[in-house]
């Protein structure tokens, strides 16, 4: 018995007959081969082949009854036949004419009602273009929105309702909007936050009840901050906050005011100055 594994298969499910096939010229010139390259088979891959084989014949199957006939042929026909196929009923169809096109036949496909559509679009529009596709319903647009558009429009985003899209947002937005996100709902962009605000402003996270959150507090806030973490309940953050005072004599010397300072001696450290053992110390989850 005969399996697919011997004979070409349509997207119909019948055999692929190379007599009656208006290509069997090309089967002499080796420029399609049963299971490999033809534009009958069922598999895109194999259709893909013949078209990257002969892209001829390619603007004559735009209409071809099988969605991924018409998809492969839109990768191979003359780009002036494929704006119609931006109307087509299947979205691998109007991706594949669009990503041909000219940037803006592009604007039409935001709206698309398929979301994979939508996100390669988004992967493509830049600046003011993106603007109508922040508040797409599905996440992932909105995130890849939140990657590529000009920062000063990400306060747009800072309300966003996936958690995702604010850690985008928290990574990208300018310095001056970070501090509105300190109080987000949730913790792994607060720590996105943290990581960026500078030392002084890691004060309003010193409290953060993510044990995340406040060990980034401890590797990079002022020591005055890290003190008062000495004592953290979480004894991740509560070991890393004290080997960071113990790294650092220079701010010992307060409670010893005539101690002799020597400005080659470790006790001379810069304040900001994080022990590299700290620094390569990985985050362990607790079992709480």
């Amino acid at each position: 018995m005969m399996t697919d594994i011997d004979v070409a298969i349509d997207w119909r499910g019948e055999a692929v007959d190379c007599a009656i096939c208006a290509h069997r010229d090309l089967l002499a010139e080796a420029r399609c081969q049963p299971l490999k390259a033809c534009v009958h088979d069922r598999y895109a891959r194999r259709i893909d082949r013949f078209f990257d084989w002969n892209p001829g014949p390619a603007q004559t199957y735009l209409k071809h009854p099988y969605f991924e006939v018409r998809a492969c042929a839109a990768k191979a026909a003359d780009v002036f036949h494929l704006p119609p196929l931006l109307d087509d009923p299947e979205e691998t169809v109007r991706w594949s004419a669009a990503r041909r096109l000219p940037m803006r036949y592009l604007l039409r496909l935001r709206a698309d009602p398929h979301r994979e559509v939508r996100i390669r679009v988004a992967q493509r529009l830049e600046g003011a273009d993106l603007i109508p596709m922040l508040e797409d319903s599905d996440y992932y647009v909105r995130q890849t929105v939140a990657r590529r558009i000009p920062a000063d429009l990400l306060v747009l985003l800072v309300g966003d309702e996936d958690v995702e899209v604010r850690r985008v947002v928290a990574v990208r937005i300018g310095m001056e909007h970070l501090p509105r996100m300190v109080a987000d709902s949730d913790a792994a962009v607060r720590l996105e936050v943290a990581r960026r605000l500078d030392p002084a402003g890691l004060a309003r996270l010193a409290a953060d009840p993510d044990w995340r959150v406040r060990y980034e507090i401890v590797l990079r806030a002022d020591i005055e901050i890290v003190r008062a973490l000495a004592g953290d309940e979480d004894p991740v953050v509560r070991d890393a906050a004290r080997d960071r005072i113990s790294s650092r004599p220079a701010d010992k010397s307060r409670d010893a005011p005539t101690m002799a300072q020597d400005p080659a001696s470790p006790a001379s450290a810069s304040p900001n100055l994080v022990s590299s053992d700290l620094r390569d110390r990985p985050i362990v989850e607790d079992s709480r």
